[in-house]
């Protein structure tokens, strides 16, 4: 199934799509959230539910404000030599401000004086069900409710030179963290998937989940035995190469439009602003 949220911000109201045809979820679950999820999501017959269309509304992050967004750093292989840094010997892991999260098709704000802001094309994945020490990445992955395209939004300055130590403050700035527009049960999607980002039409990565390091499964085990994971969490998974910081191109710039794509998982447009 695919699950989304169209309406104003603050407003949205849950869809599914299923059958070919959108389906009214709002007399069902009053939002796509943790409690929804963690119940196994809808499990009825779609065709019992009122029609819903767009009809010229807004499309939301496809799941309400996460309790945390988790964040793996360098985490395939080409991103990582780009950046001048060999693979991680365990995943790199940082955190996102959940208000980061905006709709798929909803304007990136560049921060007032920020002059290195970047796109990351991610595989984001939506958990499920609370997740503690799990016993291992098999076990894990039975955790996952659906995949989700994201857009790991970052300032360099802010992340690398300005760090502290730690990459959040390049991660959180407002809007930066365009989700969805779909979240897609798992049975929906055969990896690997393709990843693909654009500015202003032009490829700037092309790139495949089997270049990953560390697989969506191990990923979970791993978060899982530092912290619990609860339903309706969001982990981004990383970036392929073909980023601004990998010195090939530009940084985003007021006017700018970037587009992201993941097999079966829609596609995103967002115009940059100042």
């Amino acid at each position: 199934m695919r699950y989304l949220r169209i309406g104003a911000p603050g407003a949205e109201r849950p869809v599914l799509y299923a059958d070919g045809a959108l389906r009214d979820l709002s007399g069902v679950t009053p939002d796509i959230d943790g409690e929804f999820l963690a119940g196994g999501g809808y499990r009825g017959d779609p065709a019992e539910l009122p029609m819903a269309d767009l009809d010229g509304h807004r499309i939301g992050a496809p799941i309400a404000r996460p309790g945390v967004v988790l964040c793996v750093g360098q985490n395939y292989a080409a991103h990582a030599a780009e950046s001048g840094a060999p693979p991680p010997a365990e995943p790199i892991v940082f955190y996102k401000a959940p208000n980061t999260v905006i709709g798929p098709d909803d304007d990136i704000l560049i921060p007032p004086g920020a002059k290195r802001v970047d796109w990351e094309v991610e595989l984001g994945v939506v958990i499920g069900r609370t997740t503690r020490y799990a016993a291992s990445p098999d076990e894990a992955r039975e955790c996952v409710a659906g995949y989700v395209l994201s857009n790991d939004v970052s300032e360099r300055e802010y992340q690398l030179e300005r760090s502290g130590g730690q990459w959040s403050k390049g991660k959180s700035c407002e809007t930066f963290n365009p989700l969805g527009p779909w979240l897609v049960t798992p049975d929906e999607l055969t990896f690997p998937l393709r990843l693909r980002s654009w500015v202003n039409d032009a490829t700037r990565q092309d790139s495949s989940t089997a270049d990953m390091i560390f697989d969506v499964g191990f990923l979970i085990w791993h978060l899982s035995q530092f912290t619990v994971l609860e339903p309706g969490d969001l982990i981004n998974t990383g970036t392929p190469q073909g980023v601004a910081l990998g010195g090939r191109f530009p940084y985003l710039s007021a006017g700018d439009v970037v587009e992201l794509e993941i097999t079966g998982l829609g596609r995103q447009r967002s115009v940059v602003k100042g």
